[in-house]
């Protein structure tokens, strides 16, 4: 059980509550929004106070540390003669860019700047971070009225090779992650059980939507006046073909053949065809774990965005592998407080939102914190 310090506080109005019988936190990279549910039952009959509405802001903090900065959107408050039950549902600030549609713009050509300014702040989001090196405006990014505010966001987010999500703290982020940051600790399964700190550790592997080759054909016309047969279309045409070594070596031959009438230029349909082999090979490997608590040795929360290191000798890995998601929960049950986490391949997602430092006359610091880890 989590100790009082590091309890979860839902804060609202100014008024805080951290006693729950059972909570969750969920953090996903891939999902638009995150979300949260806590359960409280009490034997009282009591009334609920005037600052619990829906819509309402509020933060979530694990003892210091700030989890979610988001909204009420649901509670439900039920009285019967066993008792009360309290529970409510929220999620962060994405929240109002996955339910709303884009303000009523229209914009053929629409850059990233252009789409945080007319589609995003107008639904309240103040706080925005971009890390991104050169700008990448795709030209055909068009924007209309019906999408959402997050299908607008990640079109173009996407276009210029970054990911949108909300960190803890509010703040609406578009980039990508940092894949020089040191594991922040081990997963360890040893047969012997000697220093093992997972309860649970499943690895799922798989060939379905994984190929070998992706290659992007890419166009761009215009209509010309001959003056012989009238209107032809005159077209320049990209090619950008990628392969997967790792499939390759195993003589594993699928490919996939993407036509993306938007990608301008070479470097365009290579970016694309990247992407979706990165994305790909995402598909083909998840590692699910359940660990006691909800902090890394080293004190930190676990966080999506993290890189962890896995040994397991049932399994055979011993790497690094990046956290795409994690689900902070208490239960009711004997189970107490754990932490959900699922790992993906590393550096495979959103190549292109952040580079690499080269370390030069440096020893790789993964490599030594495996062997590390090995020699223990």
């Amino acid at each position: 059980m989590p100790t009082p310090s590091d309890a979860i506080r839902l804060t609202i109005g100014g008024m805080t509550h951290a006693t729950w019988d059972g909570w969750s936190v969920e953090s996903d990279l891939l999902t638009p929004a995150d979300a949260f549910e806590l359960e409280l039952y009490v034997r009282d009959t009591a009334k609920l106070p005037s600052v619990l509405v829906e819509g309402a802001s509020c933060t979530l903090n694990l003892g210091k540390d700030r989890v979610l900065t988001g909204q009420i959107d649901e509670f439900e408050h039920d009285v019967s003669r066993n008792g009360i039950a309290i529970r409510i549902n929220g999620r962060d600030g994405a929240a109002a860019l996955v339910d709303c549609s884009c303000p009523f713009v229209s914009m053929r050509e629409a850059s990233l700047d252009e789409v945080i300014s007319q589609v995003v702040r107008p639904l309240g989001i103040s706080r925005v971070d971009v890390r991104q090196g050169s700008a990448k405006v795709r030209r055909r990014v068009q924007i209309e009225p019906g999408q959402t505010a997050w299908e607008a966001l990640l079109q173009v987010a996407e276009a210029n090779g970054l990911w949108p999500w909300f960190d803890p703290d509010g703040t609406l982020v578009v980039g990508g992650p940092d894949y020089d940051a040191a594991p922040v600790d081990s997963l360890v399964l040893r047969l012997d059980g000697m220093r093992n700190n997972v309860e649970r550790l499943s690895v799922r592997r798989s060939i379905a939507n994984r190929y070998s080759q992706i290659t992007v054909l890419g166009q761009h016309g215009q209509y010309t006046n001959d003056g012989l047969d009238g209107l032809t279309a005159s077209r320049s045409h990209t090619k950008s073909v990628i392969q997967d070594e790792t499939l390759a070596r195993r003589g594993i031959f699928r490919p996939k053949v993407i036509i993306d009438s938007s990608t301008e230029s070479q470097d365009m349909a290579t970016t694309r065809a990247r992407k979706l082999l990165a994305d790909s090979r995402l598909e083909g490997l998840e590692i699910r774990a359940i660990v006691e608590g909800h902090r890394t040795a080293g004190g930190q929360v676990w966080t999506p965005g993290q890189r962890v290191h896995v040994f397991s000798e049932p399994h055979g890995l011993n790497g690094v592998y990046f956290l795409m998601a994690r689900t902070l929960r208490l239960t009711r049950g004997r189970q107490g407080a754990i932490t959900e986490l699922r790992l993906r391949e590393d550096k495979m997602w959103v190549l292109d939102g952040a580079k690499l430092k080269k370390r030069k006359g440096k020893a790789n610091p993964d490599a030594a914190f495996i062997e590390q880890i090995r020699s223990a």
